[in-house]
């Protein structure tokens, strides 16, 4: 691996795998707001690990893989809390009748129509998604879509999370 130590190259990301931070890195400070108009920053969520997905209603793979965010959220909502940012640059004009739409209204869906999130990640496309530990730092991220509820990145969070 080259680069700086921890950072994964682009060309060893794989798609819908869990790549680690080593080590944790604080995560950017981004501000966001919820589907009201309320404003958000990531260190509204320290204290719990949180898994930020970033998506756009326009984004195909985002869409798929909103079901098993759902599902994760459901089964570890005591141990991880899933925040469903969308990227879109309409607002909540934009998202909130495609969630309606699409029975999205499970995850707590927040908006960041100026994607100062892309930005501050410095993501190179979506979805992505970043999991914070309860200290605020980035544990990893996993691009493009992925079965959050499937055995392998399971096994890939369990470890993160706390015990339940």
């Amino acid at each position: 691996m080259s680069g700086a130590a921890g950072a994964a190259q682009p060309e060893d990301i794989k798609l819908g795998e869990f790549i680690p931070q080593s080590p944790p890195q604080p995560a950017p400070a981004i501000s966001f707001t919820d589907m009201a108009g309320n404003a958000v920053t990531l260190g509204d969520f320290k204290g719990r690990v949180t898994l930020v997905n970033l998506w756009a209603t326009w984004c195909q793979p985002c869409l798929r893989e909103m079901p098993s965010l759902e599902r994760l959220q459901q089964s570890e909502g005591g141990a991880l809390r899933v925040v469903a940012l969308s990227e879109d640059h309409g607002g909540a004009g934009t998202v909130a009748p495609f969630v309606a739409q699409h029975d999205l209204g499970k995850l707590p869906i927040y908006l960041d129509p100026k994607s100062a999130a892309l930005h501050g990640f410095e993501l190179r496309g979506l979805p992505t998604s970043i999991l914070l530990g309860a200290d605020g730092n980035v544990l990893g991220r996993v691009e493009g879509a992925a079965e959050w509820d499937g055995d392998e990145l399971r096994a890939a969070l369990k470890p993160l999370l706390p015990p339940g």
